[in-house]
C-alpha cells in the first residue's frame, strides 16, 4: 500500500556552519510542519515495490543537493542530485528579505512588518516552485512541502 510521504528528515549538520535563533527557529518551524502533513512521491520504481513512508537527508555535495530517500526502516533506495545554480538567488534573495523581516519584527510597524513578510512569501512561493519544477519527473510532491523544503535547503546554505 502506498504511503507517499516523508516521516523523518534530517539535515547534514556538517553543512551548516551558522545559524542564528531565529534561523534555528525557522528550521524546527518547517521539520515540524512538514512532518505534520507532506506529499512525497518519487517516481521511480523500488525493490518489492516499496513507495513509502520515506525518511530523508538533505546534504550539499560538491556544490550540489543530495536527497537521500530511504525506506522507512533506513535502508538507502537512492540519492537524487540535483544542481543548484538556479536555486543561489532565490535563496540570496530569501535570506535578505528574512534578515529585513527579523528586523521588522523588532523595531517596525505592523504595516511594515505586513509589507516585508508579503515579499518574503513571494519570494518563498516563487522558490517553492522552482523546487517543484526540478523535482518534476523525479519526485511528485505539493506547494506546501515543497515550500517547507526550500526552507531547510537555505538552511544548508548559511555560511554566517
Amino acid at each position: 500500500m502506498a504511503d507517499p510521504r516523508i516521516i523523518d528528515i534530517e539535515l547534514d549538520e556538517r553543512t551548516i556552519l551558522w545559524r542564528n535563533a531565529d534561523v534555528e527557529q525557522e528550521r524546527r518551524i518547517a521539520i515540524f510542519d512538514l512532518l505534520e502533513g507532506n506529499h512525497f512521491r518519487p517516481l521511480r520504481e523500488y525493490p518489492n515495490d516499496y513507495a513509502g513512508p520515506y525518511r530523508i537527508r538533505l546534504h550539499v555535495e560538491e556544490g550540489r543537493l543530495a536527497i537521500d530517500i530511504k525506506a522507512e526502516n533506513g535502508t538507502l533506495l537512492e540519492t537524487l542530485i540535483l544542481g543548484l545554480a538556479r536555486f543561489r538567488r532565490p535563496i540570496k534573495d530569501y535570506f535578505a528579505i528574512c534578515d529585513s523581516y527579523f528586523q521588522a519584527i523588532r523595531q517596525s510597524t505592523p504595516d511594515q512588518i505586513e509589507t516585508v513578510d508579503m515579499a518574503r512569501r513571494g519570494i518563498h512561493n516563487d522558490a517553492a516552485e522552482l523546487l517543484m519544477e526540478r523535482l518534476a519527473g523525479k519526485i511528485e510532491t505539493d506547494f506546501d512541502t515543497a515550500r517547507r523544503l526550500f526552507t531547510l535547503i537555505c538552511v544548508l546554505h548559511i555560511r554566517g
